[in-house]
Formats: C-alpha cells, sequence, structure tokens
C-alpha cells in the first residue's frame, strides 16, 4: 500500500510536469533547448563541475516555469476578474523565469564560448574520455523525450501506461550503453535479457500494448545508438 502511494506520487508530479509541456509553449522550448545542450555538451570536453552546473541552471529554468505556471492556474482559479494583486503575482512569476533563462544564457556562455575554437579537437574519444557522463546524458535525453511523447499522445499515466513505454526505452537504452561500454559478451548479453524482462512484464501486466513497447524500446536504442555511434 506504501509503494502504491509512492508510485501514485511520482505519478501525479510527473503529470503536472506533462500538463505544463502540453499546454505552455515556453515550456515546450525550454525542454527541446535542454535536450539541445545535453546532446551538444557531449562534444565538449566539461568537467563535472561544468556538467553539474549545466544540469543544475536546465532544471531551475524549468522549476521556474512550473511554478509560474502553477501560480497563473491558482489565480485563475480563485477570480477571472482582473486584480492588482494577481498582476503583481503573476509579473513576479513570469520575473523569475526571466531571470533563470538570462542566468542559463550566462551559464551557457562561460561554459562553451571558450570551447567553441576547439570542437574539432574534442571528437574524438568522447566515451571513453567520459563514459559516465555520456551515458547519463544519453538517459536523461531518452527520459526527457519519452515524457515529451506522452504529453503528445495523451493517453496513460507518466509511470503507466502511453505512448511510449518510458520503462522500455529506458531498459533499452542501458542496453546499448552497455553495449558500447563493455567487451564482455556475457555481461551484453545479461542486460539485454534483463531489458526483455523490462519489456515483457510491462506487456504481461497489461501497462502497456505490444506496440508502445516498442516504440520505446526503439526510441531508447536509436537516440542512445545514435549518440554513442556519432562519438565513436
Amino acid at each position: 500500500m506504501k509503494t502504491k502511494r509512492i508510485v501514485d506520487s511520482f505519478n501525479y508530479a510527473i503529470e503536472g510536469i506533462i500538463y505544463a509541456i502540453k499546454t505552455q509553449r515556453n515550456m515546450r522550448i525550454h525542454f527541446i533547448i535542454a535536450v539541445i545542450v545535453l546532446f551538444s555538451s557531449i562534444f565538449f570536453n566539461l568537467s563535472k563541475m561544468e556538467i553539474l552546473v549545466l544540469l543544475i541552471t536546465i532544471a531551475l529554468v524549468i522549476i521556474a516555469e512550473m511554478i509560474n505556471t502553477s501560480i497563473e492556474a491558482t489565480i485563475d482559479l480563485i477570480t477571472d476578474k482582473y486584480h492588482e494583486l494577481a498582476k503583481i503575482a503573476k509579473n513576479v512569476a513570469a520575473g523569475a523565469v526571466l531571470v533563470s533563462a538570462v542566468n542559463s544564457i550566462i551559464v551557457a556562455y562561460i561554459i562553451f564560448f571558450d570551447k567553441l575554437d576547439n570542437v574539432s579537437n574534442i571528437w574524438i574519444d568522447k566515451v571513453r574520455d567520459m563514459p559516465i557522463h555520456i551515458t547519463f546524458i544519453s538517459l536523461l535525453i531518452v527520459t526527457i523525450l519519452s515524457i515529451g511523447m506522452k504529453a503528445y499522445f495523451k493517453n496513460g499515466t507518466p509511470l503507466k501506461g502511453g505512448m511510449p513505454s518510458g520503462h522500455a526505452a529506458i531498459s533499452f537504452s542501458i542496453f546499448i550503453a552497455v553495449v558500447f561500454l563493455s567487451r564482455n559478451t556475457l555481461i551484453i548479453t545479461l542486460t539485454f535479457i534483463l531489458a526483455i524482462l523490462v519489456v515483457q512484464s510491462r506487456i504481461e501486466a497489461e501497462i502497456h500494448s505490444f506496440m508502445q513497447v516498442l516504440v520505446g524500446s526503439l526510441l531508447g536504442a536509436l537516440i542512445t545508438l545514435f549518440i554513442f555511434q556519432w562519438i565513436y
């Protein structure tokens, strides 16, 4: 029962993210930019601290936009008439988004500007130099795209049902990452079996259809394959 309540809490939270993506144009723009920045970061020699700052900055922009959306929804629930205090609340919330967005531009400038001159010299051996970073970024991109597709198709819940299967996408993303990072056939085989078991369990429990699982598996596998193959 306690586990179910925890899962429900995650569902409600992700539903909030999906609602913001579906209803807020700026939120969709933030997510697209986040994917582009995360993908671009693969080709730069970023330190762990720079990756951390980048992730925190992206999170701040998205959090600010979500808080702005929730404030607007609350005010619209309370009154549909013009009120000076309502205007102030909405403007302040929008100002917070602006501050976080400007901050993200400054952070991107500081992190990426000096490295742009050396792009041609840092495209080689990135996986070998930063396997943890590449794997984490791949999983993050797959997760963001899975949530975005669920918002687009508007069916199921974030952690149960819907197109595509996020569990299948992440499990096959991990499988492809292991293929590139491990030379041990046994480990690769075991990882593949685990990915298949995840997919099979989603179908067996009637949480996803075969097509939803198939699309999720292809999404996770192809995106991760593209990222790793591009580096190699």
